[in-house]
């Protein structure tokens, strides 16, 4: 065989082989990236947490926020465990819900979402934000003037706040504005201070519309009255 013959069949020899191993070189090729971006991801300081933005704040502060959000600065963005950010954020009295995401390339984001004070409680002289769950979650200094002050007992439990904040939410605008304050011993026992001394007597939040469209006439047709009993709206009293 001819020196050119012998060197063109061995440039067809070897074009065949590379053809032949062209599945081979794609696969080493596609595994070197995804090895190499998964170490960029997830190994490399390239991507690492740098900062951590907080959104949705004003009872507490986002230095508050961050930490008890605990985020390990330095580690890679990619393998921040975000759900335990979140349950740790949570757990402060002032969040009702939170999310958090990553923020590429450096930066994990807390949206926080702050409960909203329902009333104000007078815990044995602290005032405090009342939740519509009935969750204290903030202090006052002096009472909101637009807040509907709740009295409660030392001995007063988180189930009767509840029943409070229930109770609260069911008052139209008109009545709410007569009434000076909630007095709550337990959860059947929750009444209404109006503004003329004159007390309401409402029981548990059980069935509060009603209760509300039976007091709403009581109070137009005796004005003057000392009490008034609509715990049990389908018979309620007047004295």
């Amino acid at each position: 065989m001819k020196t050119d013959d012998r060197r063109r069949f061995a440039r067809r020899r070897l074009v065949r082989r590379l053809v032949a191993l062209r599945p081979v070189l794609i696969g080493i090729g596609v595994l070197a990236a995804v090895g190499g971006l998964a170490w960029l991801f997830y190994f490399s300081s390239a991507l690492a947490v740098e900062k951590v933005a907080v959104e949705g704040t004003d009872v507490l502060s986002p230095a508050k926020v961050r930490q008890a959000a605990r985020v390990p600065l330095g580690d890679p963005l990619a393998r921040v465990d975000t759900d335990a950010i979140a349950a740790r954020v949570e757990d402060l009295a002032a969040v009702r819900e939170v999310e958090v995401s990553r923020c590429w390339p450096d930066s994990v984001c807390i949206d926080v979402t702050e409960r909203t004070s329902l009333a104000v409680v007078d815990k044995e002289g602290t005032l405090w934000g009342l939740d519509e769950t009935g969750i204290l979650f903030r202090q006052y200094a002096e009472r909101p003037r637009d807040l509907p002050l709740v009295r409660m007992k030392a001995t007063t439990s988180t189930d009767a706040l509840a029943e409070a904040a229930a109770v609260v939410s069911a008052l139209p605008s008109d009545i709410a504005r007569r009434v000076e304050y909630l007095d709550v011993s337990t959860v059947d026992e929750i009444s209404l201070r109006l503004r003329n001394d004159a007390v309401v007597f409402w029981g548990s939040a059980d069935d509060s519309v009603n209760k509300v469209r039976v007091l709403v006439p009581l109070l137009e047709a005796r004005p003057n009255a000392a009490e008034y009993n609509v715990s049990v709206p389908g018979s309620p009293t007047v004295r």
